[in-house]
């Protein structure tokens, strides 16, 4: 019997043997792409939520190609923009930190299963990419695409995807093209679910809308105040059709000429808020009772020249940047507005305002059930502004009756605080006419005694030199008194304007000093100066400046104590952008309470420490004058010395060191 040699199996070249491969791989791949739709059908047989039925089936069909993603995308749209999108990944990319450069159409390598293609198959793919990767952040290098189709229209994609280069082979465009219809159920399943759940929400929207209507109606028809009526509308309304924030306008029109019919003319109105809502915090109303013209606000003049119909803006960002809105909008937060005008008998009354964080579409339903809500909001408006208008009336003729007694109230009231300051001016006229009285008299009589005294027979040259230098400083005190009386009256009537110059505040405080050292060590005083070492320049009226430092000076030489410091400190200051210059002289004597504070710098007006101390009490009071003729100020402050009877005296001097002709203080100053 003859016997067949086998082919050994280390002869590759055997002709026979090549030909078993290819069709054994091909039986193994038709079995495996059969199968794996059998596993799709049960899928989709089985599953209990549609939801997670697309998900399920991306990652068997990614374990099944070997893959390193696969992103089903459900279109639901007609443009193929509007898609629902399924993806699973292999573990090992998940976790993956993101790449600097994601998906770009250029840089894969995109092939069909199926060829050739239409245009309208590859922008379907290619659209289902785009939407499919923003879910995706990985570096996709290839992918194998197929769409599916059922009724003759593409309802979605299935796309397998590889992070690095790869060259498709023939079995997997086979298993794509033998899932393609088991995949192309299920994602008509999935729309289907969608639309019916769609319809379901748009039922139950139905119900609530008419839920809304019915609760307004009952509100218009209760007793509750305007205000809080519209408020809960406002609320319902927003509350209903989830917008993020609700407002309710009211208009208050100031220009009684106008007209509603005409559309053309924005009218002088201001709009106020009465009712606001926001769904992060309901009880949120900080915009109440703010206002606005209509002249700021854009929105509001579009809803009269285009006949009052609804504003819808559904992203702000997309409108001119000259367009001007009313800051209470936020616009910038909230950039999707609706506002729809309340309206009754072609007079707008307000606005109702939805806003949204995000941009929104909206419906024809909903925009009928804002319109439908304005109609009741201005009904109500109308009524209680009816009601009102009547309890105005009679309101307006109690409140004149009560206006009319209350004026006669005030008047009672103003005219005693007339006889009050007229007994108080008739007090400062006394006191001032005893003072002036006393420092005319003294001189004059010591001047008449020196007179009669000269007149006597026999008196000696010595004696006539003593009278005469009585007579001499008498007479220089009247003077200085009728001069101080004649500068305080010049000053308080304003007759010239300062006179300004430059000035060196270190040279002239360090002259008016020397000039004081006698007289001040007489009474073991002394003075110590405080002073930059850069020269202090001051723009001022140089007469007016030296007679304050030397009245300062010479009320702290007369008030303080024997051996004691007089303190003079001069400094430059900047307050609110502007240079000043401050002096303070600071001695030691007895304090000076709150009380007499009030009235040191009043003329013939001193403290209880300068009773028996002589002077005619001109000195402060031509001090403040001189100050405020100088646009400065002066104050005093009296701060008692621990275990001691006496206190620091300070009196403040500031200056602007800049006349109203320099140029202001700046920065770089």
């Amino acid at each position: 019997m003859k016997k067949h040699l086998l082919v050994s199996p280390d002869r590759p070249d055997d002709p026979e043997r090549l030909k078993l491969y290819p069709v054994k791989l091909m039986q193994h791949q038709e079995e495996t792409a059969h199968q794996l739709a059998h596993k799709i059908n049960h899928i989709i047989a089985s599953s209990q939520s549609t939801a997670l039925m697309l998900p399920e089936i991306a990652k068997l069909i990614g374990i099944a190609t070997n893959v390193d993603c696969c992103c089903l995308v459900a279109i639901t749209g007609e443009d193929s923009t509007e898609a629902t999108t399924a993806s699973w990944c292999a573990d090992e990319y998940l976790g993956m930190p993101q790449p600097d450069e994601l998906f770009s159409m250029e840089q894969s390598v995109l092939q069909c299963a199926t060829e050739p293609f239409t245009i309208e198959d590859i922008a379907t793919i290619r659209n289902s990419l785009v939407i499919g990767c923003q879910q995706l952040p990985l570096p996709i290098k290839s992918v194998l695409a197929i769409p599916t189709r059922f009724g003759g229209k593409n309802n979605g994609v299935v796309n397998l995807i590889k992070f690095q280069s790869y060259d498709w082979g023939e079995g997997e465009k086979y298993i794509l093209k033998t899932i393609a219809a088991a995949c192309a159920i299920a994602f008509s399943q999935f729309t289907q679910a969608q639309l019916i759940s769609h319809q379901q929400q748009y039922l139950q929207k139905s119900n609530q809308h008419q839920s809304l209507i019915k609760q307004l109606t009952i509100l218009s028809r209760s007793n509750l105040e305007l205000s809080q009526m519209l408020q809960l509308a406002i609320a319902s309304t927003a509350e209903s059709l989830q917008a993020d924030r609700g407002l309710l306008i009211l208009l208050r029109y100031t220009d009684p000429l106008f007209r509603s019919t005409n559309r053309t003319q924005i009218p002088q109105a201001r709009a106020d808020v009465i009712g606001e809502w926001h769904r992060e915090n309901p009880n949120n109303t900080e915009s109440l009772n703010q206002s606005f013209t209509l002249a700021e606000c854009a929105l509001c003049q579009r809803a009269f020249t285009e006949g009052g119909k609804p504003v819808i803006i559904n992203d702000y960002t997309d409108l001119p940047e000259t367009t001007i809105v009313a800051p209470l909008f936020d616009i910038t937060q909230l950039p999707s507005v609706l506002l729809m005008p309340l309206e009754n008998q072609g007079r707008i009354l307000g606005f109702l305002v939805l806003q949204q964080a995000v941009p929104r579409e909206w419906q024809v339903a909903e925009l009928n059930l804002v319109e439908m809500v304005c109609a009741q909001v201005s009904n109500a408006i109308i009524q209680s502004n009816t009601i009102r208008q009547v309890q105005t009336l009679v309101d307006e003729r109690t409140a004149k009756l009560q206006s009319s007694l209350e004026l006669q109230a005030k008047l009672h009231e103003r005219t005693r605080q007339y006889v009050d300051q007229l007994r108080e001016l008739s007090r400062l006229k006394d006191e001032f006419m005893s003072n002036i009285s006393d420092r005319l008299r003294y001189p004059l009589t010591n001047m008449m005694l020196s007179i009669k005294n000269l007149q006597r027979q026999g008196i000696t040259p010595e004696r006539q030199v003593v009278y005469l230098d009585i007579l001499e400083k008498e007479c220089s005190k009247e003077i200085n008194l009728i001069n101080d009386l004649l500068t305080l009256q010049k000053l308080e009537s304003q007759q010239e304007p300062p006179r300004y110059e430059n000035l060196n505040v270190n040279t002239r405080i360090q002259e008016l000093s020397e000039l004081l050292t006698k007289k001040l060590t007489e009474k073991g005083l002394s003075i110590n100066l405080d002073i930059p070492e850069t020269p202090l320049k001051l723009q001022t009226e140089l007469e007016s400046f030296d007679r304050i430092l030397q009245e300062l000076l010479n009320n702290a030489y007369t008030y303080s104590e024997r051996d004691t410091i007089i303190h003079l400190h001069a400094s430059h200051q900047v307050n609110q952008l502007v240079d000043q210059v401050m002096i303070k002289v600071t001695n030691t004597g007895r304090g000076i309470s709150q009380e007499e504070a009030t009235y040191i710098f009043d003329r013939f007006r001193r403290g209880r420490g300068g009773r028996w101390t002589p002077g005619t009490g001109l000195g402060l009071a031509l001090v403040k004058s001189l100050v405020q003729h100088l646009n400065g100020a002066i104050a005093v402050e009296s701060t008692p010395i621990p275990d001691s009877q006496l206190s620091e005296i300070c009196f403040t001097l500031t200056l602007p060191q800049f006349s109203d002709d320099s140029k202001p203080y700046s920065e770089s100053d």
